[in-house]
């Protein structure tokens, strides 16, 4: 229902926000149930409509802080699995919407604080794709910088 909640609703920046929220609490948790509800999440189509919606209101910080949690959370987790989950949100262009993030609120600690978190997710793994996921975040490297010396 989240999902179709933001697929249905795309305008609405407070539904967007909400449930990125949600998906981010949705799949919290270690071990086995936790990875099935990640892997639920991006079987069920929410990393293009976390993405789609950070495109869609780039002026709010909140939806900003709460997609990128919900994008650290769907793309944790070790092993093959994380990693394909780290590899999809890259493949729906997840990594520029974090930058701009990054970019557009620099002030907003939150912000800062769960960019960097996707980002490392992300860009963690030893797949065959990890090396190429690193580079492509390499853009990032002087939001991170700067976000570290704003935010001590």
């Amino acid at each position: 229902r989240v999902v179709a909640a933001m697929g249905g609703h795309p305008a609405d920046a407070l539904v967007q926000m909400w449930a990125c929220g949600a998906l981010y609490s949705i799949t919290a948790g270690e071990g086995a149930r936790g990875e099935a509800r990640r892997q639920a999440a991006v079987d069920a189509g929410a990393l293009p409509l976390v993405v789609a919606a950070m495109g869609a209101h780039p002026a709010s910080a909140r939806l900003q802080e709460e997609a990128c949690r919900a994008l650290c959370m769907i793309t944790a987790g070790e092993g093959a699995q994380g990693e394909a989950r780290a590899q999809a949100a890259v493949d729906v262009g997840a990594l520029p919407r974090i930058v701009a993030a990054m970019g557009a609120h620099p002030a907003d600690a939150d912000v800062q604080q769960q960019a960097c978190t996707a980002l490392c997710n992300i860009a963690a793994g030893a797949d065959a794709q990890a090396e190429a996921r690193r580079q492509a975040a390499v853009d990032a490297l002087p939001l991170v910088v700067a976000a570290m010396g704003a935010h001590p």
